[in-house]
């Protein structure tokens, strides 16, 4: 209930059709949607042109992780007249609702009309500004590697190795407590907040209560932590990609993940940099690792018992506590990686700020994040762990990671390497990366249409055979 209005929660991945369906009988007064990670974005659009196009008056609201006002004002609005609205968090959504449901509904919605309008003329005017590099330049102004005074480090054991029921414990104290506040909306540092004169004793007794939680997890055995760790031969290929290959001979292809570039024009001596610049080429014997882990097997039936009890409180604290555990768990996998499986930092002793902090050798860069933006590589990846069978993590057809409470990406270690910032990118890249992967243009711009340094022009989407 929100302000004695009921609250239809549809769940995730839900097609526009079944939106449509629940609100016409529901008589609702709006539809909300909620984008966990990028590939929504599109979706978001194409639900709101479908609701121009199927004669909707209600407004409609736009969240979650991956939104924004702009791209909220440059993507999604434009197709849908009757109010489209960025809610920032979850937190301002009852008073959103309520200017829209009140007599207040008009001036608020000619205001957001007039504010989207001055953001979209920024962003217009930002992207005239941003000067970008042909392809062939940013590759050219490549990451300087000096390969001939390397050798990379070989991990002790190559192939895929499965973690199935790790202690929950063990996970715990790799804990990365200031993501957990922040779903709250306490928006400062942990342990700093805890001193903090306004938000601290809120954040003391929130992490009080989420410790007894853990404490009834970990001893009921609420979740089940598994976890799919690859080691393989690798060597870069052309410019951006890497093959991974089925053994040490390097004769048979296991695998080809796909890279883009950095083409924003940069300072002198600074490179535009691409994951791939971190392997060798062919003719040194290197290797790329790959993961996937979640902490979220068995947690349905207990969410499912909170909802029953109407305790949204518990509810929200398990969930919020089951995606901590899965990072976590993907910090102590790297952990162990670095020191044990590749090998390549035996001696390394971090404490737990220390790893938040990043201040190890390597990087695990993941599909969908700034340094590879795509979410496609993840097909990629799970067939390379087969990870669906060792793991039990699925992809939806967006490639989100069901259960929800899972982590997933790449290991890379050479010291060099470093996390980046995609930003935008030309269409001579997108156009070189929809022939690498096997995809026409206008879907390659669908994957990658936060990315995009330029408007792409309308065009029937068709998907051509993927190239595996």
């Amino acid at each position: 209930q929100c302000n004695n209005y009921e609250v239809i929660n549809l769940g995730v991945m839900v097609p526009a059709s079944k939106i449509f369906a629940a609100a016409r009988e529901a008589n609702a007064d709006i539809i909300g949607l909620s984008g966990l990670i990028t590939p929504s974005l599109e979706e978001m659009a194409h639900v709101a042109s479908e609701m121009k196009r199927e004669g909707f008056s209600v407004p409609l609201l736009i969240g979650g992780a991956t939104t924004s006002k702009a791209h909220t004002a440059v993507k999604i609005a434009p197709n849908y007249d009757n109010g489209v609205v960025y809610v920032k968090d979850a937190s301002r959504a009852v008073g959103v609702v309520s200017k829209l449901l009140g007599s207040e509904r008009d001036n608020f919605l000619a205001e957001v009309v007039s504010d989207y309008e001055r953001v979209r003329q920024q962003h217009a005017g930002r992207r005239e500004e941003k000067q970008l590099l042909s392809l062939e330049r940013a590759r050219a102004n490549a990451t300087p590697v000096d390969w001939d005074n390397y050798e990379p480090p070989r991990p002790k054991k190559l192939g895929a190795q499965t973690f199935d029921n790790y202690p929950l414990a063990e996970i715990r104290p790799y804990i990365d407590w200031t993501p957990f506040l922040h779903v709250w909306q306490l928006k400062m540092s942990y342990p700093k907040i805890l001193k903090d004169p306004e938000k601290g004793e809120a954040a003391r007794k929130l992490l009080a209560d989420a410790e007894a939680m853990l404490d009834k997890i970990i001893a009921g055995k609420w979740l089940t932590a598994r976890a799919v760790v690859g080691l393989f031969p690798a060597n870069r290929a052309g410019h951006d990609d890497i093959e991974i290959y089925k053994d040490e001979s390097r004769k048979q292809r296991l695998a080809l993940i796909h890279f883009l570039r950095q083409q924003h024009e940069k300072p002198p001596g600074k490179p535009n940099h691409c994951l791939a610049d971190y392997i060798a080429p062919r003719g040194i014997d290197d290797y790329f690792g790959g993961f996937a882990v979640t902490a979220g097997l068995g947690i349905d039936k207990h969410l499912r018992r909170f909802e029953a009890d109407h305790d949204d409180y518990s509810a929200i604290m398990l969930k919020a506590l089951a995606d901590r555990l899965a990072e976590a768990f993907a910090e102590l996998m790297h952990a162990r990686v670095r020191r044990e499986f590749w090998g390549y930092a035996t001696d390394e002793a971090l404490d737990n700020d220390a790893l938040i902090a990043e201040s190890y050798k390597g990087i695990r860069p993941a599909p969908g994040y700034p340094a590879c933006p795509d979410h496609l590589e993840k097909a990629t990846l799970w067939r390379m762990l087969d990870a669906k069978r060792k793991a039990g993590i699925t992809l939806t057809e967006n490639f989100a990671m069901a259960p929800a409470a899972s982590v997933s990406g790449f290991y890379l270690a050479h010291p060099d390497s470093r996390y980046f910032g995609l930003g935008r990118i030309g269409k001579d890249q997108v156009e070189d990366y929809a022939e690498r992967i096997g995809l026409t243009l206008a879907e390659t711009e669908k994957w990658l249409a936060p990315s995009l340094g330029y408007e792409p022009e309308p065009e029937a989407v068709t998907k051509k055979a993927a190239n595996g």
